[in-house]
């Protein structure tokens, strides 16, 4: 990435209230992405898949299980896996060229699921310069150096906040802004918290008095009226809270799903739309604006459809419409009005990230597809069915996209494809 490119990046970053971790060339730090949008900004890649798919680079085993995507930052690739049977989880740093293991540390247990479904990590650790962050599914939230993964601090979501962790423990990807971690306990006394990213002592917390149990979406940042907030779902909302100060600022109910809020919100320009499950447990899709009035933000609802709902994928956003996959079918939908575009069986219920203008959806059941972000109709470029699934768990973990790779991880795989055009 050029030097002009990352001053645009990181312009646009304190713009739009994104967070903007340290990265080198392509690399993909964190959740969804340097900006949590699940979009990636490189160019250069196969327009088109060969029969079969991309050529394969590598191939790591026996990461231990886990839902979790990894993230890729200065040469190495950090995810989480369980270990010791399944009971505890480890950080583990492999080489981004051939995904040999370099180092791993223990961070927590695999934690306690009143689900009783897919015990196993499923959060993506954080890579900022020198350290990395990463929450275990038990609550466990540490920061290691990069380097050996020597831990630095430690804290606990219920132990140290009174965190009320949701049915599937928790799944929450810790966001990096500045010099502040934010992530959410759940729960009445500290729903989210800020700490200090270097030594983890608390900034402030923020209270929110009903349906406060956490969820497993992931922070986003949003701008409203020159106020910066962190959004995130619960259980019972999707909620704003001040960056400042942790002062609950709005609570938008519709979209939350009574069983399980998974899809990280998408946020920009004054706008979050939100998704979960829909169906039986309720939810769906929706857009809303953060109106300033008087001393407060409203949440102006632009429009709310059941049939917009995202169970595990989620949506992204490329140019002025969304796409994401519901229960059966991808979605293209107009992102100023919510109507449909088109639909697709596709590769069925899965997930999906961008580049370049075109998708790479990833199926629960180990299909992927490589298709056309375009509101004219469904248009693939290419599909492989992904070697080596494991048929005891579904294929949740996101696509990554990442210095001219895609990674598929796959419960104790990490699979590594070169998609650089030559």
């Amino acid at each position: 990435m050029s030097s002009t490119r990352i001053a645009a990046f990181l312009l646009l970053a304190g713009l739009m209230g994104l967070p903007a971790l340290p990265v080198g060339a392509d690399d993909w730090p964190q959740w969804r992405g340097p900006d949590r949008s699940g979009v990636s900004k490189e160019t250069g890649l196969l327009k088109e898949w060969p029969k079969g798919g991309p050529p394969l680079a590598w191939k790591t085993a026996g990461l231990g299980t886990g839902f979790a995507t990894p993230s890729i930052s200065n040469g190495r690739v950090y995810l989480l896996g369980g270990r010791k049977d399944n009971t505890e989880e480890y950080l583990i740093a492999l080489n981004e060229k051939d995904g040999k293991e370099i180092w791993s540390t223990k961070i927590g247990r695999v934690g306690a699921n009143r689900g009783q479904q897919y015990p196993a990590p499923r959060s993506t650790p954080a890579a900022d310069g020198d350290r990395i962050y990463a929450l275990s599914s038990d609550g466990d939230l540490v920061c290691v150096e990069a380097a050996d993964g020597k831990l630095i601090w430690h804290k606990h979501l219920e132990k140290d906040f009174g965190g009320r962790r949701g049915n599937w423990a928790y799944a929450e990807s810790p966001l990096i802004d500045g010099d502040v971690l934010v992530c959410t306990p759940g729960g009445s006394k500290a729903t989210m918290v800020a700490l200090n990213k270097k030594t983890g002592d608390v900034i402030w917390t923020a209270s929110v008095p009903e349906g406060n149990e956490a969820a497993y979406s992931s922070i986003v940042m949003a701008q409203a009226g020159g106020t910066k907030q962190y959004v995130n779902f619960l259980s019972g909302s999707l909620v704003g809270i001040s960056a400042k100060d942790g002062k609950l600022l709005w609570s938008y109910p519709k979209t939350a799903n009574r069983i399980a809020n998974i899809p990280t919100p998408l946020s920009g320009d004054g706008y979050v739309f939100s998704a979960s499950g829909g169906g039986r447990g309720g939810g769906g899709g929706g857009l809303i604006q953060l109106v300033p009035e008087g001393q407060g933000i409203v949440p102006k609802e632009v429009f709310f459809s059941d049939r917009l709902g995202s169970h595990i994928g989620g949506f992204i956003r490329v140019g002025d419409y969304l796409y994401g996959t519901d229960n059966t079918q991808l979605k293209c939908v107009d992102y100023k009005t919510g109507e449909v575009k088109w639909q697709d069986r596709s590769v069925g219920k899965g997930s999906l990230t961008a580049a370049e203008g075109l998708l790479y959806v990833r199926g629960e059941r180990g299909t992927v597809a490589l298709v056309e972000a375009t509101p004219a109709g469904y248009r693939e470029r290419g599909r492989f069915d992904q070697p080596d699934r494991n048929p005891r768990y579904p294929a949740w973990p996101y696509p990554v996209i990442a210095n001219g790779k895609l990674y598929l991880r796959d419960y104790d795989i990490l699979l590594c494809y070169d998609i650089k055009a030559k």
